[in-house]
């Protein structure tokens, strides 16, 4: 979800200073691939599964391959603005040079804030019932695993507070280590083909309840989304890449595919080893399918695979939302207090106390895997088909330089697309809109405070320099 560098370093430049120096351009097309995987790959797989298969019955791997067929058309639409504007400010940038709008351009900065947050805890009560499965304790649902992943929000705005840097060849490890789970996966599915085990009869049927096979489709797709966001934070890496005019399409689209495929043979294998009633109940579907696939393998291992792959993802969005909130803070449009740096561990403490307590308060009264993470998904979607929107305006400002273009029917077809699965026609629960609602109206009210203050104050209005803003991303 987010790529972060900790722009309060005490050797950091002043990002003011005419002399900034650029981002060394360091990763070939190798390690943007990895990084890519490794941004994509996480929490949504790991806690979702069962919850799509919820929504469609046996054939849960369909949701998610529309969610990547979505995912990729709007990928093109990232790829003509990334090596159109290579730089590492993303869709706060585009919509900016699109429209121009200083609120529209905070706004779509806010939302992302937002998504990331939601993502955390998203994860921190993914990760809570994967510590209640690896150290087989008494409780499953209720107040302790919420008082668990109060805990692990805890350690993670700790870890914030103390400044983590997430550096390449971190990520190497990471998406290595979330991969392996995927994999075992995989290959328990293989096995139990080839040994007659499982039922694979049944990624064939539906069990949609009241709904129609597509409107449970179009239900289950809204929300296996949100295992497919993660691709657009490589746009933040572009100012790192070596030629990304000339690598980017070619690693993004290679990194979605990889993802696609995984997803979709992880979801087949789930729903052909555990019945849907079974894989849906609880936050660690993975592991029901590890046991009965492979009653052997130490369940333990695999729960503490997916707690560090849900717990990167934690890690990763809280940096990113923090960072965000501090540039915004430093940009002016929003309250001072937010851009403050401790003065020993030089670190963003008020951001990363402000994120931390709206990730409290996510967790404590929302709770829900499905819900926190239908929000993220519908957070991003808002975003995304603005940012398809954007290709289309952008066209009229041409640049110099070669660059991906893409059909303008792909843009088209990604702003309906993601625009249809931002309405209730999509049949989100209403909890997803008020959560949503709840969070982007703290943001309309920290701007609304920002502009009251700085009239007292003699200013002029909020403006925003989304490039300047993606420094402290």
């Amino acid at each position: 979800m987010g790529s972060t560098t900790d722009a309060t370093s005490s050797n950091a430049p002043d990002s003011n200073s005419p002399e900034q120096p650029s981002l060394k351009r360091v990763m070939g097309p190798g390690l943007l691939l990895l990084f890519i995987v490794g941004d994509i790959l996480g929490t949504g797989i790991y806690a979702l599964t069962g919850k799509v298969a919820n929504q469609v019955g046996g054939a849960v791997w369909l949701p998610f391959l529309v969610a990547f067929v979505v995912a990729i058309i709007t990928a093109f639409s990232y790829l003509e603005l990334v090596t159109k504007f290579p730089k590492a400010a993303g869709a706060a940038l585009y919509t900016h040079k699109a429209f121009g709008v200083h609120f529209l351009t905070y706004m779509v900065a806010f939302a992302v804030m937002c998504s990331g947050i939601t993502s955390a805890s998203t994860a921190s009560r993914a990760f809570a019932a994967n510590f209640v499965e690896a150290f087989d304790l008494d409780f499953s649902t209720g107040i302790g695993i919420t008082l668990l992943g109060l805990g692990f929000m805890t350690l993670v705005g700790l870890v914030n507070f103390r400044g983590v840097s997430e550096s390449v060849k971190t990520n190497v490890v990471l998406t290595c280590v979330e991969l392996s789970g995927l994999l075992i996966i995989i290959m328990i599915g293989l096995w139990a083909l080839g040994v007659g085990d499982g039922d694979f009869s049944r990624v064939a049927t539906f069990d949609t309840g009241d709904r129609s096979a597509l409107g449970a489709v179009v239900a289950g797709t809204a929300l296996a989304f949100f295992a497919m966001v993660g691709f657009e934070d490589s746009v933040n890496m572009a100012e790192e890449c070596k030629e990304p005019s000339r690598i980017f399409p070619k690693v993004l689209l290679t990194g979605l595919i990889i993802t696609g495929c995984i997803y979709v043979f992880v979801s087949i294998t789930a729903i052909a080893l555990v019945p849907v009633s079974e894989l849906g109940e609880g936050d660690t579907p993975l592991l029901k399918v590890v046991q009965a696939g492979a009653p052997g393998f130490p369940i333990g291992i695999f729960a503490f695979i997916t707690m560090f792959a849900v717990a990167n993802t934690a890690l990763i969005n809280m940096l990113m939302a923090s960072r965000l909130l501090y540039g915004m803070s430093r940009e002016g449009v929003l309250p001072p207090p937010l851009g403050k740096v401790h003065a020993t561990r030089r670190t963003p403490y008020v951001a990363i106390v402000f994120t931390t307590i709206l990730a409290f308060g996510l967790i404590t009264f929302v709770g829900e895997v499905p819900e926190l993470g239908g929000t993220t998904a519908l957070l991003l979607l808002g975003v995304f088909t603005i940012v398809n929107i954007t290709v289309l305006v952008l066209r009229k400002q041409p640049v110099e330089h070669k660059h991906f273009r893409v059909p303008t029917i792909f843009p088209i077809i990604g702003a309906l697309t993601c625009g249809f699965l931002v309405t209730p026609f999509a049949d989100r629960p209403a909890v997803q809109y008020q959560i949503a609602g709840v969070l982007l109206g703290i943001g309309v009210v920290l701007w609304a405070g920002t502009v009251l203050v700085n009239k007292r104050l003699g200013k002029g209005g909020p403006q925003i320099d989304p490039e300047k803003l993606a420094e402290h991303e």
